[in-house]
C-alpha cells in the first residue's frame, strides 16, 4: 500500500537545545532543522515544506533579527505558497509586526509552548493545503478546454479546438466514436458556445425508438393523422426550432426515414404526419454514431447523400486507450466528485489502482471509467481506492499493448512514474530520487503525461 502524503516542516532555530526539543514535538510531520538562512534555503529546495517555523534570532545577527528577516524574505521569494510563523523574543511584539508585514503568515513568542506551535502549525498547513489543491482546481480548469470535458492528452485537446472553431457556425456536424466516448458531452459543448446556446438542444437517440415511432417523433402529427392521434402535436425537428437538434446514433436511421431527413436538411422545412403545410425550421443538426457509415454505404443501408448533408464536417473522437495521459486525470475527479456526493472525501488511488487504471484497455471507455470509479468510491473500506476496488483485470490487456518501440517506452515511463509517485505518496522530490532524476525532470516528465 502507498503510504500518504508527508507533511513537510521546515524549523529555523540555530538553539540546539530547542532543534532537540522541536524536532519531535510535531506529530504527523516530517521535520528538517537548519541553523542559519543557508541550511533553511538549501532544505526548503529539498523538503518543500508546507509551513517554516522560523526563529528570527539567527547568526551572524543572533541578538537582532535582520538575519531572520532576511531569510524570511528569501524563503517567500522562492515559495511564496510556504506558510512562515516567526518566533519572537519575549516582548518583542514590533518585529513580530514588521515580520507579519513582510508576509509572515502568524508569529509565536517566546519562550516556546509546544502545543500552542503545534496548533498554529496545524492551522497553517491547512489552510498551505487548502490552497494548493485550490490552485490545482484552478489550474485544471483553466487547462480544460472546453466546460465538462476533462480532457490533457494532446488527441483529445485536438478535437476539443475543432469544436471550438466550428461551435460559432451552423455547419452541420457528424461525431463519430466508439460508445461511451462522449459524443454527447461534445454535441452540447457545439451548442453552449454557439450563438444559439439560449434556446434548446433537443437530443434524439435513434436507436432507442421503435422504428413505428420513430417519424411521428421526429417530424410530428396532426390530429386525426393514424389511430391514437387525438391532437396535433410538433416533432423533435420543429421544436427544436431556432436551436440545435443532435440526432444520436443516425447510422441505426431507417432507410425511409433516411430519405425524409434528407429532405429537410435540403429545404428546411418539414411536414408533420398527415398534414399539408410545410414548416419552415431553422436549426443546427449535429449528428453521431459509433457505426462505420463509409460500410454501411457501400452495403445500400445508409444513403451516401444524406451521408455527405450530415458531414460537412467530420469530427473523430478518440477510445480512451488512446488518449495519452487522460485516463487517471478523469479517474482522480471522478473519485473526488463521487467521494464529496458520498460523504467521505479525501480518497486517493494507491499505486495499485493508477497502475492498473493505465493498463486496463477500456472497451467501454469513458462510460466505463466513469462506472467503476463510482463502484470503488463506495465499496473502499480505508482512505485509498486500490486495484482489487476497481475490479480491473489487466492480465488480459497485455497482449495489447502497443508495438510501436516509441510508445512502448512512454508506456513503460509513465508506469514507472506511477509507481514512484504512489511509493513516495505524491512527494515529488522523493519520487525523483527513486527514479534517479532530478526534480525539474520529473515536473517535465509529469506534464508530458498529463499529472499535473
Amino acid at each position: 500500500m502507498a503510504k500518504t502524503t508527508t507533511r513537510h516542516l521546515l524549523v529555523v532555530e540555530d538553539d540546539k537545545g530547542l532543534q532537540s526539543q522541536l524536532r519531535w514535538a510535531f506529530d504527523g510531520y516530517e521535520v528538517a532543522i537548519a541553523g542559519d538562512r543557508s541550511e533553511a534555503i538549501t532544505a526548503l529546495r529539498r523538503f518543500e515544506p508546507g509551513v517554516v517555523l522560523l526563529d528570527l534570532g539567527l547568526p551572524p545577527d543572533p541578538g537582532g533579527v535582520t538575519e531572520g528577516l532576511a531569510t524570511l524574505r528569501e524563503v517567500l521569494s522562492l515559495a511564496p505558497e510556504t506558510k512562515v510563523i516567526v518566533v519572537t523574543g519575549d516582548n518583542d511584539r514590533a518585529n513580530a509586526v514588521k515580520a507579519i508585514a513582510g508576509g509572515a503568515w502568524d508569529f509565536h513568542q517566546k519562550p516556546a509552548d509546544a502545543e500552542l506551535l503545534s496548533m498554529l502549525v496545524d492551522r497553517a498547513y491547512h489552510v498551505y493545503a487548502l490552497e494548493r489543491e485550490n490552485l490545482r482546481l484552478q489550474k485544471a480548469s483553466e487547462n480544460m478546454p472546453l466546460r465538462d470535458i476533462i480532457a490533457v492528452s494532446p488527441e483529445m485537446l485536438k478535437v476539443c479546438r475543432t469544436v471550438e472553431k466550428i461551435a460559432p457556425t451552423d455547419i452541420t456536424t457528424l461525431l463519430l466514436g466508439a460508445s461511451g466516448t462522449g459524443k454527447e458531452r461534445f454535441a452540447r459543448a457545439l451548442h453552449e458556445l454557439s450563438p444559439r446556446a439560449g434556446k434548446r438542444m433537443v437530443a434524439i437517440n435513434c436507436a432507442a425508438i421503435p422504428e413505428n415511432l420513430l417519424e411521428s417523433e421526429l417530424f410530428g402529427y396532426e390530429k386525426g393523422a393514424f389511430t391514437g392521434a387525438n391532437q396535433q402535436t410538433i416533432g423533435k425537428i420543429e421544436y427544436a426550432n431556432e436551436g440545435t437538434l443532435f440526432l444520436d446514433e443516425i447510422g441505426d436511421l431507417p432507410l425511409e426515414l433516411q430519405a425524409k431527413l434528407l429532405r429537410f436538411l435540403q429545404e428546411r422545412v418539414v411536414e408533420r404526419i398527415g398534414g399539408r403545410k410545410e414548416i419552415p425550421v431553422d436549426v443546427r443538426i449535429v449528428c453521431a454514431t459509433h457505426q462505420n457509415l463509409e460500410e454501411q454505404m457501400r452495403e445500400g443501408r445508409f444513403r451516401e447523400d444524406l451521408y455527405y448533408r450530415i458531414s460537412e464536417m467530420t469530427i473523430k473522437i478518440p477510445a480512451l486507450k488512446d488518449r495519452t495521459g487522460d485516463t487517471a486525470v478523469l479517474a482522480k475527479a471522478f473519485l473526488s466528485r463521487f467521494t464529496a456526493e458520498l460523504g467521505n472525501g479525501g480518497r486517493s488511488f494507491d499505486s495499485s489502482a493508477l497502475e492498473a487504471l493505465e493498463r486496463y484497455t477500456w472497451p467501454g471507455n469513458v462510460r466505463e471509467l466513469e462506472s467503476r470509479v463510482k463502484r470503488a468510491a463506495i465499496m473502499a473500506d480505508g482512505p485509498q481506492v486500490t486495484a482489487e476496488d476497481l475490479e480491473l483485470d489487466t492480465q488480459s490487456t497485455e497482449d495489447a499493448l502497443p508495438l510501436n518501440l516509441r510508445q512502448v517506452r512512454d508506456a513503460a515511463e509513465r508506469g514507472a512514474i506511477i509507481r514512484a509517485m504512489g511509493h513516495a505518496g505524491d512527494n515529488v522530490s522523493e519520487a525523483a530520487a527513486l527514479l534517479g532524476v532530478t526534480r525539474p525532470t520529473l515536473y517535465t516528465l509529469l506534464e508530458k503525461y498529463g499529472f499535473k
